[in-house]
């Protein structure tokens, strides 16, 4: 991994709005460096009501900023869309005030579909006056291909947005940007330190950005993942780790008329192998386990003298990699073919999110915090069958680490099904900039605890 810094002047894209005039009031007399006149500490009425008015004032422009990333094709195999969208991503940034550094993968953890050329990741870092250091995640790339786009443009139907990776994660990149607008326009930085990271590889498994992503969240007080908030308006504790099991059978061909018995069959062999290991999963503990992939052969008259299978599994510790692991290594000693040979490969493409004591406060504190937009906020902790880099911040800390604070959505990875629910904007907008208030002043119980 290189770091390449960028120090270009910033160029201004869009000037934080002007507050309309009840909020500018609301200010003026509420917000100083997080506490009210009075002496009024940040989560007292004055500060939700000027929070919410901010709140309200960013969402048509963050909604048009979601337009605008939208219209990027961003794939995870797109370099050079990736690299459009960081630099339009880190010049916001820098307008808001950030230290913006663009970051280089050129040692990624290989596999099987990590691109030849990985898309950059987006640090900013904005320092304040005070105390709390959070840690902001989102991500800039889609599963999408380019050229989808045109036949899939931004739209607006039924108090929904649509669009390719909307919800997974274009909106959760624009509600970092403009809950940082949002602090800006109250004057508030009674924080330490606030680092947003924005990376192109999370959908190949964030085979360039993982180790970065560890480091830092072991370097924050809290961390606030801003992927989709799911169509049920929930924040999640717990996701699943992922895994995949490539086999490859070498055996020896022959001619299937001739003399199949001088050949040694790689796809019977192949066969007995996924058979003799379709029992791996285990719902006691969360392991699921199914092979999807295989292939043999080349022509239909030559015994195969070469097959492979892969499999995707999900764990929900990380110790129990190892005994998939271990399992998948004595399974493939009994062989079926005399004369082939079983050779295995393991990846381990993203930890588990693992609930925490601290994970679990702040979010009942989350909770709270929503209910001011009289709105009820669901907290799971059931991991469901997809992964986070939300997991890597958390794989070497202990502090508290939550997903799901982007938009309510859904139909993320399909075709013309993806989208925000427009009234979620504003009342996801005030949760995540309270919780940033409330971590920074000192007033959520999980960072007070530690």
């Amino acid at each position: 991994m290189t770091r390449v810094y960028d120090r270009r002047m910033p160029t201004p894209v869009r000037l934080v709005p002007k507050l309309p005039l009840v909020a500018a009031l609301l200010l003026a007399g509420a917000v100083a460096g997080g506490v009210v006149a009075g002496g009024a500490q940040v989560g007292s009425p004055a500060v939700e009501r000027a929070t919410m008015a901010a709140a309200e004032a960013e969402r048509a422009p963050m909604i048009e900023t979601i337009r605008e990333l939208v219209a990027i094709e961003s794939g995870s195999h797109d370099p050079e869309g990736l690299r459009a969208i960081a630099d339009v991503v880190a010049e916001r940034l820098r307008a808001l005030g950030g230290d913006v550094e663009l970051v280089t993968h050129d040692d990624p953890y290989r596999m099987v579909d990590t691109p030849d050329e990985l898309g950059p990741t987006v640090v900013g870092r904005f320092r304040g006056r005070g105390r709390g250091r959070i840690l902001l995640l989102a991500h800039m790339d889609t599963v999408y291909r380019r050229g989808q786009l045109a036949e899939q443009p931004f739209r607006i139907s039924d108090g929904r947005a649509y669009g390719l990776g909307i919800v997974d994660d274009k909106s959760g990149v624009a509600i970092i940007l403009h809950a940082l607008a949002v602090l800006r326009a109250l004057d508030f930085d009674d924080y330490e330190l606030i680092t947003v990271l924005l990376n192109g590889d999370e959908e190949v498994s964030s085979a360039g950005s993982r180790t970065l992503i560890t480091e830092l969240g072991a370097a924050h007080d809290a961390v606030f993942s801003c992927e989709g908030g799911g169509a049920d308006d929930r924040l999640a504790l717990a996701t699943a780790g992922i895994g995949a099991v490539a086999l490859t059978v070498t055996g020896r061909a022959s001619h299937a008329g001739s003399a199949p018995e001088q050949g040694r069959n790689a796809l019977y062999e192949l066969a007995h192998q996924v058979l003799q290991m379709r029992d791996l999963a285990d719902a006691d503990v969360g392991i699921k386990f199914n092979w999807t992939l295989a292939e043999a052969g080349a022509r239909r008259n030559v015994i195969p003298a070469r097959a492979q299978a892969t499999a995707d599994y999900r764990v929900l510790r990380v110790a129990d990699y190892d005994r998939v692991e271990r399992t998948v290594r004595a399974r493939i000693r009994n062989r079926l073919v005399e004369g082939t040979t079983v050779e295995v490969a393991f990846e381990r493409r993203r930890p588990p999110l693992e609930i925490s004591p601290a994970s679990r406060a702040l979010a009942a504190h989350a909770q709270e915090v929503y209910r001011e937009t009289g709105r009820s906020l669901r907290v799971s902790d059931q991991a469901a069958g997809g992964g986070t880099d939300a997991a890597f911040a958390a794989l070497e800390s202990e502090a508290p680490v939550i997903e799901g604070f982007g938009l309510v959505g859904a139909g993320a990875h399909s075709d013309a099904r993806e989208y925000v629910e427009l009234d979620s904007v504003v009342p996801r907008l005030y949760l995540l900039v309270r919780m940033i208030m409330d971590v920074a002043a000192g007033r959520s119980p999980a960072v007070l605890a530690r």
